[in-house]
């Protein structure tokens, strides 16, 4: 599926948080190998980790962190999920966007779909909860993931269950039900779900990497954060 079919589903920014942030409230967020100055430790603390995005955000005068599309992060060499024998398969790119900010903030869709598949992931590292939205468009099939929800957000949902863009759908969750960390959203495109249901690889390995290119677009085709 052509990039340039995503980038035309919105004509301007678009957030999945409920709060009517601006485009202006959201600040980049670097957690890639590549920075020097990255405090990997403390992301293995998730409410100190909270607290210093607190203060980064603040600092910058912003509300919003986000970033991640494609980043290689040491985040998950804390866990044996993400781990494997050959180093080219070991899972450590990351294949959505994340928007950290604040748990219990309220999630919605950015597009008109309908309840795929739901799960509460619970792999140490994992996704936590999670939601995943399908979308039919012009006759394209396409799914958006939602993860590191709170475990209200999975209660009374049905598959099948038609949303409406903007509609909330969830919340975000606290650290000891997100997967161990910092409160954020993780916001993922998939085409090909390959029979996945209420989950779907969100980072990847090196050996991985072409097909994961293809199959999970850049988030921010839909959602237009940065340039």
């Amino acid at each position: 599926m052509d990039t340039s079919f995503f980038s035309a589903l919105t004509k301007e920014f678009t957030s999945p948080l409920h709060t009517p942030f601006q485009k202006e409230d959201f600040y980049p967020l670097d957690l890639s190998t590549s920075n020097n100055e990255l405090d990997v430790e403390l992301l293995t603390r998730p409410y100190d980790h909270h607290k210093f995005l607190q203060l980064y955000l603040k600092i910058s005068g912003s509300k919003v962190a986000y970033g991640g599309y494609l980043e290689k992060r040491p985040l998950y060499d804390r866990s044996d999920y993400f781990q494997a024998q050959d180093p080219g398969d070991k899972r450590n790119i990351h294949l959505g966007v994340d928007l950290w900010c604040n748990a219990g903030e309220s999630i919605v869709t950015p597009l008109d779909g309908e309840i795929h598949s739901f799960k509460h992931n619970k792999n140490f590292g994992d996704y936590g909860p999670t939601l995943i939205v399908k979308h039919t468009i012009d006759g394209q099939e396409f799914h958006t993931l939602y993860g590191h929800l709170s475990v209200a957000s999975l209660h009374n949902k049905k598959i099948g269950q038609k949303v409406k863009a903007g509609e909330v759908i969830a919340t975000l969750g606290t650290p000891d039900v997100n997967g161990d960390y910092a409160p954020h959203l993780h916001f993922q495109i998939v085409i090909d779900m390959q029979g996945k249901e209420g989950d779907y690889p969100g980072v990847g390995s090196q050996n991985d990497l072409e097909f994961y290119k293809k199959n999970c677009p850049d988030p921010n085709l839909l959602l237009k954060i940065y340039e």
